[in-house]
């Protein structure tokens, strides 16, 4: 069984509900409400460790945790060919390979 520990979580301002929002990022469908930050973890990561169980316990798959994957770091993109000319002469000018300024500017 996945350790639900490893999700990737996150917690933010809800404006629209008045509280902090727990959110785990593999459960996107998923969320808890509290009126402070820590409460909003700790609840999200109770709810994602008994979805987790329930889940494995009726033989469903688990979502594999962003954290446990491996990484080519290679992704393709597909992009509209003036915009592909466009980022070419801003990596010639900086001097630059294209994939290194593509790079830089995904930091």
């Amino acid at each position: 069984m996945v350790n639900y520990k490893h999700y990737t979580y996150r917690v933010t301002w809800s404006e629209e509900d008045g509280e902090y929002v727990g959110l785990c990022a593999e459960f996107p469908s998923l969320s808890f409400l509290a009126e402070t930050p820590s409460d909003a973890l700790k609840n999200m990561l109770k709810l994602i460790k008994e979805t987790v169980k329930d889940m494995a316990e009726n033989g469903e798959a688990t979502p594999e945790p962003i954290a446990e994957k491996d990484y080519s770091g290679k992704f393709m993109v597909r992009i509209p060919p003036e915009q592909h000319r466009h980022i070419v002469t801003q990596a010639a000018e900086q001097g630059v390979s294209l994939n290194r300024y593509v790079s830089s500017k995904l930091a």
